[in-house]
């Protein structure tokens, strides 16, 4: 069995509804940031002051925790963890699960995940304190798990073709792109080493799953750079703008941007066979940690949404 990857193929267009899914995506996130920053600039001097000054504050009356905006960013971060524990639910509901992609319905659990706790952190105005504080900070360990949970996720291959392959099959294959990216002749073998270099198979084994998992992100971090640097090499002399001759964008040079194209897919594949199973053991031990944070915090928030209706601030 072949992956039979070539240039040509990498650049295939999405289907609409992958686009569709990346725009709707990306507007949330936008949107996101922009009440961010619109928080950020109206309430500012308010968020910085002290608990004493800030009884004196006209935007007292409407940022603080019971105020009408602060109230209302506690109901919108509420409502975000409601359709947060939907994708759980996704897998134990038919119909649900009938329902999209699953890839999709992670993307946006994971932004529910990252907006939720900031629009918490503005309806608390910064300060925690009795149970919204145990459940704050629980909240942003789930958070933050949530993080590393989908990064793992991203290194678990997927693909019923990829489970077919034998270790010694895939990388066969990962040598075969290899040997694609020499014949390509655009890059050295120093260029080359530097952009697809990965620690050997059995001093991978060896490592711990703390180190293990901060190889693979200082890896996936400096790709970026070492692709900025072959850029810069190549670009000093075609220089078509300064944004495209510093790098910080694909240039015009169409083989070396498809040489970095194969080359990232090359060491996307190799890093996965590489690290597959301490990426497999560290999922595992993920669920285990993040399970019970997740309901805690949930109770917790059950917990302090009650007192509060209770106590009259709605």
């Amino acid at each position: 069995m072949s992956l039979n990857i070539t240039v040509p193929q990498l650049a295939t267009a999405a289907p609409n509804g992958e686009r569709a899914h990346r725009f709707y995506l990306r507007f949330a996130y936008v949107l996101t940031c922009l009440l961010l920053v619109g928080l950020i600039a109206y309430g500012a001097d308010y968020y910085w002051a002290s608990a004493a000054q800030r009884a004196f504050s006209p935007k007292h009356p409407y940022l603080k925790p019971s105020g009408s905006i602060g109230l209302r960013l506690g109901m919108v971060g509420f409502l975000m963890f409601l359709l947060i524990y939907l994708y759980p639910l996704r897998k134990r509901w038919a119909w649900l699960g009938r329902q999209g992609s699953s890839r999709h319905w992670l993307d946006f659990h994971v932004l529910l995940g990252l907006a939720a706790p900031v629009v918490i952190t503005f309806h608390s105005s910064f300060k925690f304190s009795g149970i919204a504080g145990v459940a704050y900070w629980i909240m942003i360990i789930v958070s933050l798990s949530g993080v590393v949970g989908r990064y793992l996720y991203a290194q678990i291959p997927r693909s019923i073709n990829f489970a077919e392959l034998s270790l010694k099959e895939a990388q066969e294959n990962s040598a075969s792109l290899i040997s694609q990216l020499r014949k390509l002749g655009i890059l050295t073998e120093k260029d080359l080493d530097s952009l697809t270099h990965l620690p050997a198979f059995k001093k991978a084994q060896t490592m711990s799953l703390l180190g293990a998992l901060a190889r693979m992100i200082l890896f996936d971090s400096l790709f970026p750079f070492r692709v900025w640097r072959l850029r810069q090499k190549m670009l000093w002399s075609h220089s078509r703008g300064l944004f495209s001759l510093i790098g910080l964008r694909r240039g015009h040079n169409v083989a070396l941007e498809r040489t970095i194209q194969l080359a990232r897919e090359q060491s996307q594949i190799s890093k996965k066979i590489l690290f597959l199973s301490k990426s497999n053991e560290m999922f595992r031990l993920w669920h285990i940690i993040h399970r019970p944070f997740s309901y805690s915090f949930a109770l917790l928030a059950a917990i302090h949404v009650v007192l509060m209706l209770m106590l009259g601030y709605y």
